[in-house]
């Protein structure tokens, strides 16, 4: 897979040397020459200094055959700039955008940046794992032609009303999937209409935002 990576900072340089460890085909972009060089001279010729938000440099850089553009400078404005150059210029069939400002996240989306990563969210994630008691994680969000969806980590609660049921009697939400659950720490499984849901049980749900709420109380309660 060709990937180009705008941004040659920590993120970037970190992300560019794990592609590659991966077997990636890399290129990066960087406007410094100095850490262009640096980058050079550490990964092999790889980086190419210029603004990524240019078609000229996009052109210099092959975006035309690339299979994905991933864009993680400092700046929310240059992210979604040069990923719409490498997406509606040059036909890039996935890009990706880091996003500083949690509230560029819905711009960016409706401005068709496929995939955007927001390091506020990621932390908060991570916390929402760390705790034992949250109700639910957001693991992923997957974007589509038309909407969103979400993948999402659901803890069973005591007394919720999803539990004590079997699953083809419970009011699921419109388009929520219920995907997988893990119990006990055994082998994950995937419900089935007879299955009849634990506290404790860990359920993986891939689902549409608006109706988080609802699985929530479904299986969390209060």
């Amino acid at each position: 897979m060709y990937i180009i990576v705008a941004g040659g900072g920590r993120l970037g340089y970190s992300l560019t040397k794990a592609l590659l460890n991966e077997g990636h085909e890399l290129l990066l972009i960087e406007k410094n020459a100095s850490v262009c060089d640096k980058i050079n001279k550490e990964l092999g010729s790889l980086c190419l200094r210029g603004d990524a938000c240019e078609t000229a440099i996009q052109t210099e850089a092959g975006t035309g055959r690339a299979d994905m553009f991933i864009a993680v400078t400092g700046e929310d404005e240059d992210n979604l700039v040069a990923c719409q150059v490498a997406k509606y210029r040059f036909n890039v069939p996935r890009t990706v955008a880091r996003v500083r400002d949690p509230k560029n996240e819905d711009i960016f989306k409706k401005l068709g940046v496929d995939v955007t990563v927001n390091s506020t969210n990621i932390i908060l994630e991570r916390i929402e794992h760390e705790v034992p008691s949250h109700p639910m994680t957001h693991l992923f969000c997957i974007s589509g032609d038309n909407r969103d969806f979400e993948l999402l980590e659901l803890r069973a609660a005591a007394g919720a009303a999803g539990l004590g049921r079997p699953m083809n009697e419970l009011d699921l939400p419109a388009k929520a999937v219920l995907g997988l659950v893990i119990r006990g720490g055994g082998k994950p499984f995937v419900p089935r209409g007879d299955t009849v849901f634990q506290p404790g049980d860990q359920i993986i749900a891939v689902a549409p935002p608006e109706t988080e709420d609802d699985l929530r109380q479904l299986f969390a309660g209060k």
